[in-house]
């Protein structure tokens, strides 16, 4: 499922949660590690989905706050992080004060704003200056193996496969950076594998918020496509590549 649908998310939001929830933990430790913050460090995080990312923060002694767009999106987080204030809304109209964090994520998430630089500059005005940023997504398909399966339901669909887009690309986030007056302090590649447990939540996981009946289309299609990835133990394991980076602001 692709695109900002605030009301699609909801109705999916559980199954992502099970089947993609914990999904980019790699590009967490990265950008994480990269900002150098720690505990006591207060952190937003923008697009926040199941709140996954907050759990993770909220282990590591943070001051965690969310935002996401899909009300079952929101409620699940703060059903997993009790102690973060997660709040509904859009990238662009962050409901904090100027230089509220000590650093703001968005993983997987600012490329749905409907102005990714309005959505960045909100972002970089509640870290103030000094404050940090830090953006992952999808690498560009020729990294992913999840773009194998995705090519093969497009053409099963007669579609055209959706285009990568300027942020998953090389440079694409240092651009955005630069243009939006951060200083980009770390940026690369990360590997950031999908294991499954079998075929139906590999079907499931690929189809996500499809009717039935073309999820019972096209479940041949996702396992022909995902048969080189099968593993020893009946699972799958596709190996995918998040692009990040991690920017200070002036000041």
């Amino acid at each position: 499922m692709d695109g900002a649908e605030p009301d699609r998310w909801s109705d999916v939001a559980d199954e992502w949660a099970r089947l993609w929830g914990g999904f980019a933990e790699p590009a967490w430790d990265v950008v994480v590690a990269a900002s150098g913050v720690g505990a006591g460090a207060r952190v937003l995080d923008v697009g926040c989905g199941s709140g996954d990312l907050l759990a993770y923060l909220d282990r590591r002694g943070m001051s965690v706050a969310g935002i996401d767009p899909a009300p079952g999106m929101v409620s699940l987080a703060r059903a997993r992080v009790p102690a973060a204030e997660v709040r509904q809304g859009d990238a662009e109209h962050l409901p904090w004060g100027d230089a509220a964090f000590d650093l703001v994520t968005s993983v997987n998430a600012l490329q749905f704003a409907d102005d990714v630089d309005d959505a960045l500059a909100e972002l970089v005005r509640v870290v103030g200056p000094g404050g940090q940023v830090a953006v992952a997504n999808w690498a560009e398909g020729r990294h992913n193996d999840l773009d194998v399966i995705e090519q093969a339901v497009a053409r099963a669909r007669e579609e055209e496969p959706l285009p990568d887009g300027d942020l998953r690309e090389p440079g694409g986030l240092e651009e955005l950076f630069a243009d939006g007056g951060l200083e980009v302090v770390a940026s690369g590649l990360v590997e950031v594998p999908w294991r499954v447990p079998g075929d139906d939540a590999l079907v499931r996981g690929v189809l996500l918020g499809e009717e039935a009946d073309v999820v019972a289309e096209l479940a041949p299609v996702v396992l022909a496509a995902s048969a080189r990835f099968l593993a020893a133990d009946g699972g799958y394991v596709l190996r995918n590549h998040f692009r990040y980076a991690v920017g200070r602001a002036a000041g």
